[in-house]
């Protein structure tokens, strides 16, 4: 079928099927000063096609924060990722903001919080079992665990809350809640080998042993952290480095006694003389 006006010239079979169009063959380009209007509300579905619709054309974007692919944003890392911002961390040898490359993640400190938590669990039970060895059954104590789970990822979640909320109100633009979050993230990977060995019953070991890790984790954040802190007044940023540094002392003493003490406050110790406890009066335990 030919008709004048039209760019191309296309024969179609009986059928009317396209889909079999010979283009070598059937299909003709000649001129033609063609300028109707309605040829660029052709071209405008056909320009547009495979492509997805702007985000303001439809409501969808309201409930965006409700969807999982804006929360796999944060987790959008590999493995040797991981392992290299692992490493930067444990052996800081330039700004750990610079090793993010502007893409911070949550996978890594969110494992990194659980195996803490893990392993202070169990450095924990070890130090409480070690303690009342030929003292009658021990209790296995899962209230450890939730002590565990309280701390790490209260101190991993809140606290970089708190941090970026303040620099955001005393005028810091280079805060980003992210960033403090795989920061302070990070920071938790020190306590995994300090709970490994924590568990002597030597208790000015371990009073080293976390003592070290608090200084590893805290030169750690003091170091990625200036730069923003500094984006403050002086006297604010002074102020700022002085609770940075006064809570991860917290959580360093809270780790000591709370996990690594005989008679830790987080165990319930309902028989000091270790008689064993009667059977239904100690939910969430388990004798040895």
């Amino acid at each position: 079928m030919s008709g004048a006006g039209y760019d191309a010239v296309v024969d179609i079979d009986d059928e009317g099927d396209l889909g079999h169009t010979d283009l070598q063959e059937d299909l003709e380009f000649h001129t033609s000063n063609f300028n109707d209007s309605r040829s660029n509300a052709r071209k405008g579905p056909s320009a547009a096609a495979g492509l997805p619709p702007p985000a303001t054309a439809s409501g969808s974007s309201k409930r965006f924060l409700w969807s999982l692919s804006f929360y796999a944003q944060f987790f959008d890392v590999d493995t040797s990722s991981v392992l290299s911002r692992c490493w930067a961390a444990l052996y800081p040898r330039a700004n750990f903001l610079d090793v993010l490359e502007g893409n911070p993640d949550l996978y890594g400190p969110f494992w990194i919080a659980t195996t803490v938590v893990f392993i202070l669990f169990m450095g924990g039970t070890i130090s409480q079992y070690m303690a009342k060895t030929g003292q009658g059954p021990f209790v296995y104590d899962f209230e450890l665990l939730s002590g565990a789970a309280g701390l790490i990822y209260g101190y991993t979640l809140v606290i970089p809350i708190l941090l970026f909320g303040a620099l955001r109100y005393f005028g810091s633009e280079s805060a980003n809640l992210l960033e403090c979050w795989a920061l302070y993230g990070y920071a938790n990977l020190i306590w995994i080998p300090v709970a490994v060995i924590s568990w002597s019953q030597l208790q000015i070991l371990n009073w080293v042993f976390v003592s070290v890790g608090y200084g590893l984790s805290v030169s750690f954040l003091l170091r990625n952290l200036y730069p923003v802190l500094s984006a403050t007044d002086r006297q604010t940023s002074k102020i700022l480095l002085v609770l940075v540094i006064c809570l991860h002392l917290g959580l360093a003493v809270a780790i000591k006694i709370l996990f690594f003490a005989a008679g830790s406050p987080v165990a319930d110790n309902p028989n000091p003389a270790g008689n064993a406890p009667p059977a239904g009066d100690a939910p969430g335990r388990m004798l040895f």
